[in-house]
């Protein structure tokens, strides 16, 4: 099948979800802070969590009054190192990144920060959160739960999200180490790109009640809402390729962005109540540690990319002339993109078109209308 992409540059993309959540009713540095997110995920080649979920997860949700443009960030407790956040079913992305910098501020002070949120809502990639610590010199970590996707080992229903447990480091190279990864196989952002795409997924990365791999994309979107489908967690179904380790690093991100803050979990994050769409009480967890505590930061800098340096620099498998180490792939991208700019499918320009024509921002008239 021949994809139908058209590549737009960053900045004009991110200028345009940023007017798109003003029109909303969104204040403006909200709305930056929004835009900001979604455009490092497009920049960095993360485009199940770029522009692509712009109007399904967010105008959507917004439209249909599931999630608050309005953020109302509430501190409701607080020690010198620690401190609980409400978010009152706003903006995912504005208490994401007000969590981590309460927590940079602390480690700052007393070289260890630990924020936890409660009644939040999808904050986009955990990895942007990771690159603030980094770039104020300290090591970041961030998780969240999300709306039941995944079952656990032996299992076949949806309990546990898709879960991220995403680490940032900094290095002496141009790139700083980032895990951002799903504790699935997959994750939901992924198959609807297949799905925008019409093509199957491919096998391994759900399963189907009777507990057999499932391929058909746009079914099991479908059946993920009525408990017919599931996610696997990473590793594979059951024992063998040690699923049970996904399952167990999917459970630790469900306590940690729950129990600590009191909040929802699991089935209670289906966004559906009494049969009606409801808000997706999300939980968050952001960690800041300064570097400077344990080690001046340029020897660290330098020690951790002598690490990963030497890693790549080990022997290939045959039929592969290079190994990557995390962050790498994702920096390479930054400078495609850099260049070429985002690439669009047919499906995510016809929702800027609708979201444009629905709010009225006469001011775009978009590339690919001029053809």
């Amino acid at each position: 099948m021949m994809e139908d992409i058209i590549y737009i540059k960053a900045g004009y993309l991110e200028k345009f979800m940023a007017d798109v959540f003003m029109g909303l009713g969104m204040p403006a540095s909200d709305a930056g802070i929004c835009a900001d997110v979604l455009i490092t995920a497009d920049r960095r080649g993360i485009e199940s969590h770029g522009i692509n979920r712009c109007k399904p997860i967010y105008y959507d949700r917004i439209k249909a009054g599931t999630l608050n443009p309005i953020t109302n960030f509430e501190i409701v407790r607080e020690t010198k190192t620690t401190a609980v956040v409400d978010g009152h079913n706003g903006m995912g992305h504005v208490i994401g990144k007000k969590c981590m910098q309460m927590a940079i501020s602390k480690a700052r002070e007393y070289d260890m920060g630990m924020v936890v949120a409660r009644n939040s809502t999808h904050y986009g990639i955990a990895g942007y959160y990771v690159l603030m610590a980094v770039e104020a010199g300290m090591i970041g970590v961030s998780g969240t739960n999300a709306r039941p996707s995944v079952a656990p080992t032996f299992g076949v229903e949806n309990m546990l999200g898709t879960n991220p447990l995403t680490f940032g480091i900094p290095t002496d190279e141009a790139f700083p180490f980032v895990l951002d990864c799903a504790t699935s196989v997959s994750q939901r952002g992924k198959i609807e790109v297949y799905d925008r795409l019409g093509k199957d997924m491919p096998h391994g990365w759900v399963i189907g009640v009777d507990g057999n791999t499932r391929t058909d994309t746009s079914q099991v979107l479908k059946d993920f809402s009525k408990g017919l489908a599931a996610l696997v967690p990473l590793g594979g179904p059951g024992e063998d390729g040690a699923g049970y380790k996904g399952y167990g690093y999917a459970a630790v991100v469900e306590i940690l962005s729950s129990a600590l803050q009191a909040g929802n979990f699991m089935k209670a994050l289906s966004g559906m109540s009494y049969g009606k769409p409801a808000p997706i009480e999300l939980g968050h967890f952001f960690m800041a540690i300064n570097v400077k505590a344990f080690i001046e930061l340029a020897d660290f800098k330098r020690r951790t990319g002598d690490i990963l340096r030497v890693l790549r620099a080990s022997k290939r498998a045959p039929g592969h002339d290079r190994i990557y180490t995390a962050g790498e792939k994702e920096y390479e991208a930054s400078i495609r993109t850099g260049k070429e700019g985002v690439p669009l499918p047919k499906g995510v320009r016809d929702e800027m078109v609708a979201m444009r024509d629905e709010l009225r921002l006469t001011q775009y008239v978009f590339p690919w209308e001029n053809n």
